[in-house]
């Protein structure tokens, strides 16, 4: 792998850290957001500092030969450590219960760094090697027990984070299971690359050389991985918003039949109040159910109680449930409502029922079910004829 193959994935955990600093300005105190930025920030500098060329430039700037390779592996653990970090956050629960989970495992981290450091400086490693360290100096005291140690720990977190993301996998549902299972295969990845390490280095240890392995196979593998796992945690993140908006058009798209029929009812003069282009579907939804239920007020005196029990037992009779035989009875009432509304252009009351009100009490999922019996129901057409003849 050449430089370009570490900065690019760097750059990506950039932008992405770009986007979510924003949010950890407002919000700094969630554990959740602090957790993905750590992991971000983490992973993007694992990229940087990992790339050869960044690898020569910092032994030089440091005047240090090699000290990128502690710094690379105390990036790698602290990465590890903020996984496991971000997963015990995310899965959430009581609040003690995952600050002492994540207290545990930072500290546990932190020490593997501090002795991964000591070792480093107990050690010696005269011959600069950008590539290949781990099995040049897998035999050399002290520096082949930090390689050792910073492989187990990566090892431990890879393991820990499979299983985790594997078991919360079968207890959900929708796009989280979608992100979990995405995050184990990027773990099997990061497996993957600390098996071709480890048998890289116990090959050293045992006289034999299978360096490429290390050399060659392992980077790319811990590449893929990494993008894989960050991607499992943004797709559930991403993909749930962009369903809730969906859901929330939907439901503005439903409301439509429902607001479209009591717009008649509205007194002149006092249209709408306007929505600008960019303004949120949230908002629009709830200007439309507002004008739903305005027009429900000015509609009120028109409403017929016996209409609407006849169309209910004509949707019984046609085999609906208790639910839509409901919905039908009160789309009927209503379109019977407008209509004697329309013959009434000077607002007289004419025949109604000034106590009879609709039955919204399941608030907007009883305004949609009204909506969708508005368009489809036989029951509510056969009221319009009537009403029409």
């Amino acid at each position: 792998m050449n430089g370009s193959d570490y900065y690019i994935p760097a750059a990506a955990m950039a932008i992405s850290l770009a986007f979510k600093l924003p949010a950890l300005r407002h919000n700094w105190r969630d554990p959740l957001l602090r957790s993905v930025v750590a992991l971000l920030t983490l992973a993007g500098a694992v990229f940087t500092f990992a790339a050869p060329p960044t690898i020569a430039a910092v032994n030089r700037w440091t005047g240090i030969v090699n000290v990128s390779a502690p710094l690379v592996y105390c990036l790698i653990t602290a990465f590890s450590a903020s996984c496991l970090v971000l997963m015990v956050n995310w899965r959430g629960g009581p609040a003690e219960r995952t600050q002492g989970i994540s207290r545990r495992w930072i500290l546990g981290y932190g020490a593997v760094i501090v002795v991964l450091i000591v070792l480093f400086a107990l050690g010696e490693t005269p011959a600069e090697r950008l590539r290949d360290f781990d099995t040049y100096y897998a035999n050399t005291p002290y520096i082949g027990h930090m390689i050792a140690l910073y492989l187990l720990a990566h090892l431990v977190a890879a393991v820990v984070m499979v299983v985790l993301c594997w078991r919360w996998s079968l207890q959900v549902r929708g796009w989280l299971r979608v992100g979990l299972v995405i995050i184990v295969i990027g773990y099997i990845f990061n497996l993957a690359y600390d098996g071709t390490k480890m048998t890289a280095v116990v090959a050293r240890w045992s006289g034999h050389d299978l360096d490429g392995l290390s050399t060659y196979a392992a980077p790319p593998l811990a590449s893929l991985g990494a993008l894989i796992s960050a991607m499992g945690f943004v797709v559930p993140l991403v993909c749930q918003r962009l369903s809730d908006h969906w859901q929330i058009w939907a439901t503005y798209r439903r409301l439509g039949p429902l607001w479209h029929e009591v717009q008649i009812s509205a007194p002149i003069g006092t249209p709408s109040v306007p929505m600008a282009w960019w303004s949120a579907a949230e908002l629009r939804v709830i200007q439309r159910e507002s004008d739903i239920h305005d027009g429900f007020l000015h509609l009120g005196p028109y409403f017929d109680k016996g209409l609407r029990d006849d169309a209910y037992d004509s949707a019984v009779a046609e085999g609906a449930d208790e639910e839509t035989a409901r919905a039908v009875a009160e789309a009927a009432m209503v379109a019977a409502a407008v209509r004697a509304r329309s013959a009434d252009p000077d607002g007289m009351i004419i025949g109604g029922d000034e106590e009879t009100v609709l039955d919204t009490s399941d608030g907007p999922r009883d305004l949609l079910r009204i909506s969708h019996a508005l368009r489809h129901s036989p029951v509510v057409q056969a009221v319009r004829r009537a009403v029409r003849v």
